[in-house]
């Protein structure tokens, strides 16, 4: 066979050509036994390759952990194929209609056996010691290729519709799939090479379906801390409902909406419907005559502009006069603002914020005082004051966006029952079939990469590098206070992927193959392949989605 020189880390060796890239992640782990999480995938020379795989030429190999967010979404995905695996083994096929996983709840993933099912105590233990003995068992998870034709008669046998329907728009004649013992799935995206990967999970009823829970991704023999969030879940599950009730709940439903000729209907009444929720929050703050600060916050990309306009405009159509403040304006002079641990200068931390100023002006236009109002120039990094003031009547209401709206510690000398909070993001509900979801963080990527290539010019590569920080901000600033809120609004739109498919994919085809950030683009640019496109002039001038692709009437 040969012998070939390959590089792990700093350290280069001689190995025989076709060594499994198992063994030697095995070893790696071996000799660094505090490296964090567990290998689960390769980087040979760019390139991601499964730990199945063999080394056949000489080149440099990086090792990708679950620490890493590209390494857990391989665990979850092999996780849930065991667990679908489980069902199938555990449940008569007649008594199954369908098992889906819907989206990400805190620590794992949401997953419902619809059917002539009962799930109690009693199956969830039956589902966990099957998974178990299949982790211990160490079956192997092997992909195989079969013609589309082939993969749509077995899916269809059992019962996995919208992959059939996924299948449909699909341009290759092959398709791979996953194998575990027999069962057949397809899932987007890598998979561990052996289900004895897969021995760290839980499974926990929650409302009508449970919770596969999954490890702490850093310290991978600890499962991650569950936490329930029942506000999020009643908006996530709400918008399911409507999309299933819509039969639209899946890309091949959206594809098959689009190939029918229904594209300007199913834009219509995706608007009409988010226009409607606008309107009845709208209602709901003009019936409480106390409340004048609507706090508005959300994650980046949510559409918070757009949102906070669309939502004035219903208020004065309840006779209000609403008055938008950024709390941007109220940033500390640049030479103020706090550094985080690497030097840079931390712009989500609520220190960033003057905080007694904002207090203080907002306190004294609750009093009926004329205010001047700051703007915040972002080029010389100063709080400016141009003669713009402020005084609020009777109809008057103030509508406040800003990341840190949610925090009572930005608001603390205003009275809790002047205040109504609102938590928006793009809660995306879309699945790609009954076993691949979306991410709801892909849909808000995408967004601000089309936004800042349009408003900032900044590359798709750029944007992509900082991602990790403006999550970790999010998860730091936002997400600890989203159940504080009295309202959650989902911004996602069942139809954006399309419309936002040809932008983001002539930016994402700019990211060079050597770039760091090529791995993430070319997840997404394959994620695309899965839609059909919409032109973006059949959408309306006020939509959300008109501030990431432009062309909206507001000024965003």
């Amino acid at each position: 066979m040969g012998m070939i020189e390959i590089q792990i880390g700093d350290s280069r060796r001689m190995v025989p050509r076709g060594t499994i890239l198992r063994q030697l992640a095995e070893e790696y782990e071996e000799k660094n036994p505090d490296i964090q999480g567990k290998i689960v995938l390769a980087q040979v020379d760019g390139k991601l390759k499964e730990l199945t795989k063999t080394v056949e030429h000489s080149g440099k190999i990086r090792f990708i952990t679950t620490a890493e967010r590209i390494g857990m979404r391989v665990y979850e995905r092999s996780a849930l194929m065991l667990l679908n695996k489980a069902i199938y083994d555990t449940v008569p096929l007649s008594k199954i209609r369908r098992v889906v996983s819907q989206f990400s709840v805190s620590g794992g993933l949401y997953v419902e056996i619809q059917g002539d099912v009962v799930l109690d105590d009693e199956l969830i233990q039956k589902l966990t010691d099957r998974m178990r003995e299949m982790a211990e068992a160490d079956l192997p998870v092997q992909k195989t290729s079969l013609p589309v034709e082939d993969a749509i008669a077995r899916f269809r046998k059992v019962k996995m519709e919208e992959k059939v329907k996924l299948f449909r728009y699909r341009r290759s004649s092959w398709v791979n799939l996953y194998v575990i013992d027999g069962f057949i799935d397809y899932h987007y995206g890598y998979m561990v090479p052996s289900t004895g990967y897969l021995k760290v999970f839980a499974l926990e009823k929650y409302h009508d379906g449970l919770v596969l829970r999954m490890p702490d991704g850093k310290k991978i023999d600890q499962l991650a801390d569950f936490i329930p969030r029942e506000k999020l879940f009643e908006v996530m599950q709400g918008s399911t409902a409507w999309g299933e009730t819509m039969g639209l709940a899946t890309v091949g439903d959206v594809n098959d909406w689009i190939s029918s000729g229904k594209t300007v209907d199913m834009v219509l009444i995706a608007e009409a419907r988010q226009e409607a929720r606008i309107a009845a929050i709208a209602k709901q703050i003009a019936s409480r005559p106390e409340i004048k600060f609507v706090m508005i916050a959300g994650p980046s990309s949510s559409g918070k502009t757009s949102f906070s306009h669309r939502l004035s405009i219903q208020l004065r159509a309840h006779g209000l006069k609403p008055h938008p403040v950024a709390v941007d304006d109220y940033f500390v002079n640049r030479e103020d603002t706090p550094l985080d641990e690497n030097g840079d200068y931390d712009f989500e931390a609520l220190e960033c914020v003057d905080v007694a100023a904002f207090n203080k002006d907002m306190t004294d236009l609750l009093a009926g005082k004329t205010v001047s109002m700051p703007t915040f120039d972002f080029v010389n990094g100063h709080r400016n004051y141009k003669g713009n003031t402020l005084t609020i009547g009777k109809e008057d209401i103030l509508v406040i966006e800003g990341i840190h709206c949610l925090n009572d510690k930005l608001s603390e000398s205003l009275p809790s029952e002047s205040k109504f909070r609102i938590y928006i993001s793009a809660l995306t509900v879309l699945n790609i079939d009954e076993h691949n979801r979306i991410p709801t963080t892909d849909s808000r990527l995408i967004r601000r990469i089309l936004r800042d290539a349009r408003t900032r010019g900044t590359s798709a590569r750029e944007t992509i590098a900082r991602w990790p920080s403006v999550r970790k901000g999010e998860e730091k600033n936002i997400f600890p206070y989203q159940e504080t809120a009295d309202v959650m609004f989902d911004t996602s739109l069942i139809y954006e992927f399309p419309v936002m498919k040809p932008y983001a994919e002539q930016l994402l085809y700019g990211i060079p193959q050597d770039a760091p950030e090529y791995l993430e683009a070319k997840r997404m640019l394959k994620f695309f392949d899965y839609f059909l496109t919409i032109d973006q002039d059949a959408i309306p001038r006020n939509s959300l989605l008109k501030e990431f692709v432009g062309g909206s009437i507001f000024r965003v």
